[in-house]
Formats: structure tokens, C-alpha cells, sequence
């Protein structure tokens, strides 16, 4: 394990990535950027802890996605292993992103406690439950739609609409307004995977709507659509 500096290739705002899981993440998302990566064969193996992990200090002052390679919450994840990874993280003064498409784990974890110096994430990257399926093993939208709005609002939250497909317009505003995230972060497909993407009049009308009731962050990668 070791801990990244951050160059802005996940999100601007995130300083360091860390990765205190290694294997093979069975959500097997199409476009994966692990896979194409120059460190896919650290998670090609069953799902481990990375001992390393718990002997070296996170620091202060950083804000850490942790688990940017790999989904610390899929359901294949020991909830031990998650229990001894948030007990970590809470000895060291920084804001944690965890972010998952499997955020009916959140709510299992509540049990154990939550770290609050975090922010909590899900993907969504359509409203279409058929798309969702078809580039991805982990939950269908709409489920992560439902888990994530129950979720409670003492926590911080945030929604990752990337890579973002077609949508219905409809249902993705409604959607975004009830989970009532701290902020919405957009971006596109960046690897060439050739998904079916939206027009750029429907997304400029998303970004003008979202932006009535929460902070929206457009990443680079989203002009290509945008143009």
C-alpha cells in the first residue's frame, strides 16, 4: 500500500489516493481505468488487505480517496476488513472520500460507526437501469438511487455522474434533489470505451438545473461532450 499524490486525474479536489485493498474487484465496471492501467496486475488476485497499510501513518491535512482502484464496499468486502481500515483512517487528522456503487453498505456499517471526518460517494452514471447492467456487475442505478437517499444527512455527501450516459432528464434532476448531496461532480468517459452518451443540450441543461439546489464540479473530461 502506499499513499499518492494525487494529480488530479480521479477529482481536483482530492490530494492523496490510497488503496488499502488489493484484487480483483468483482463489480468488473467496463470502464474500468484500472484495467488499462500500468498497476492492473495488483488487483488481478482474490481481494486482500494490504498489511502495509497499517504500519505506515496517513498524515494530516490531506484529503484522501481511499479505495480510488478498488470498491472497499462490495459485498464480496469482509466488513472486518472495512471496520479495521475506518479505525485506521480515524487516528490520522484528514477528510476521507469513500465512495461506492454499493451503497447499501453504508447503512450495514452504521452498526460499527461511520467515520464522520469523510465524505460519502456513489456512481450514478445514468437513470437507465438496463445501461447500468449492461456496463457493470454492481447494483443497478435505481438501487443505489434508493440506499444512497435513505442515507442519513449528518453525513456528507457527494454523487460521481461519471463516466455519464444517456439519462432521462427527469429523473436524474428528481434524483439528485431528493439524495440532496453537498455537491455533484460530472465527467465522461476518458478511455475510448465507446458508451452510449448524451447530448450536449441534454447535459447543459442537467448542469443548469442541478446547479439550483447543489454545487456542481465539471471535470475536464466532460468538454469533449460539452463542445
Amino acid at each position: 500500500m502506499s499513499l499518492n499524490k494525487s494529480i488530479g486525474q480521479m477529482y481536483e479536489w482530492i490530494t492523496h489516493t490510497c488503496n488499502p485493498i488489493r484484487g480483483k474487484c468483482y463489480h468488473d465496471c467496463v470502464y474500468c481505468q484500472v484495467k488499462k492501467s500500468r498497476v492492473k496486475y495488483l488487483y488481478q488476485r482474490e481481494p486482500r488487505l494490504a498489511d502495509s497499510f497499517f504500519k505506515k501513518g496517513l498524515g494530516k491535512g490531506k484529503t484522501i480517496f481511499m479505495g480510488s482502484c478498488f470498491d472497499l464496499f462490495a459485498e464480496s468486502i469482509k466488513t472486518q476488513w472495512i471496520e479495521r481500515i475506518f479505525n485506521r483512517c480515524l487516528k490520522f487528522d484528514n477528510i476521507y472520500l469513500f465512495q461506492t456503487k454499493n451503497p447499501h453498505r453504508f447503512h450495514e456499517l452504521r452498526k460499527i460507526g461511520l467515520p464522520t471526518n469523510a465524505i460519502y460517494g456513489t456512481t450514478i452514471e445514468t437513470t437507465y437501469n438496463r445501461l447500468s447492467r449492461a456496463i457493470s456487475k454492481a447494483p443497478d442505478v435505481l438501487e443505489r438511487y434508493a440506499e444512497f437517499m435513505a442515507m442519513s444527512k449528518v453525513h456528507r455527501k457527494m454523487v460521481s455522474l461519471e463516466p455519464l450516459l444517456d439519462f432521462s432528464l427527469p429523473t436524474m434532476i428528481a434524483w439528485m434533489e431528493i439524495i440532496s448531496p453537498e455537491f455533484i461532480s460530472i465527467g465522461a468517459d476518458s478511455k475510448g470505451n465507446k458508451l452510449p452518451e448524451p447530448p450536449a443540450g441534454k447535459v447543459k441543461e442537467l448542469i443548469q438545473e442541478l446547479k439550483k439546489f447543489t454545487q456542481v464540479r465539471i471535470k475536464h473530461n466532460l468538454s469533449r461532450i460539452l463542445k
